[in-house]
């Protein structure tokens, strides 16, 4: 029995490759989409300025539409939040999204608490995300970030990659995204607090994707 589910399984796989390699050959699809720049710098009492990302940065980040913006409250006054979409028109050329965990010992912050979380919207059922939060001296940030592609979002990379090859065979689309919020933690504050800080301006930009990163 052990031999044959060897055997399925080593088939089965066989049998993907040789879809997605058939989907490779096959001219890619490119829906049309607002570029990252357009997206909204003011909305409801937010209001944001744009963060340069380095030549070095984008060199990592391959070909593809990056965002990097501080949003300010203005009505509660709290601290900031800043916004990082990385979008990816195409991941067949090898050009796959990296994950932010690998970046964060390189920046000199540390992860010291981690957790994978269900993030309920208004109007959306909960999808999962990562949460972290990072140290660096005295200093404490919270990061949220999921993966996000065609109104489907996951926190997994490995289940991400699945849905890449499933997409692109199925829709013979390889685009994919990033989704990163990240904002300080005051002294002595919870996580559970920063987190409730946090989620109302997810759920103002959750809403707003499709038109960035097409369906």
């Amino acid at each position: 029995m052990k031999t044959h589910a060897r055997f399925a399984l080593a088939l089965a796989l066989l049998l993907a490759t040789a879809l997605f390699l058939q989907a490779r050959n096959r001219a890619e699809i490119f829906p049309p989409r607002k570029p990252l720049a357009s997206f909204p710098q003011q909305f409801d009492h937010w209001t944001s300025t744009d963060v340069e990302i380095g030549k070095d940065i984008r060199d990592i980040l391959g070909p593809g539409d990056f965002l990097l913006r501080v949003y300010h409250d203005q009505k509660q006054k709290q601290p900031s939040t800043d916004l990082f979409i990385a979008y990816f028109p195409s991941q067949r050329a090898g050009d796959t999204i990296h994950s932010p965990k690998n970046c964060l010992p390189g920046a000199g912050w540390t992860p010291i608490d981690s957790a994978r979380i269900p993030l309920a919207l208004p109007g959306r059922a909960p999808f999962p995300v990562n949460r972290y939060v990072i140290a660096k001296g005295s200093d404490r940030l919270l990061v949220v970030y999921w993966y996000w592609a065609h109104d489907r979002a996951v926190a997994s990379e490995y289940w991400a990659k699945i849905y890449l090859v499933t997409d692109s065979i199925r829709m013979n689309r390889s685009d994919g995204s990033l989704v990163r919020l990240t904002t300080p933690m005051l002294p002595g504050e919870s996580v559970n607090t920063a987190m409730a800080r946090l989620q109302p301006f997810a759920g103002d930009i959750v809403p707003l994707l499709n038109q960035y990163i097409p369906q």
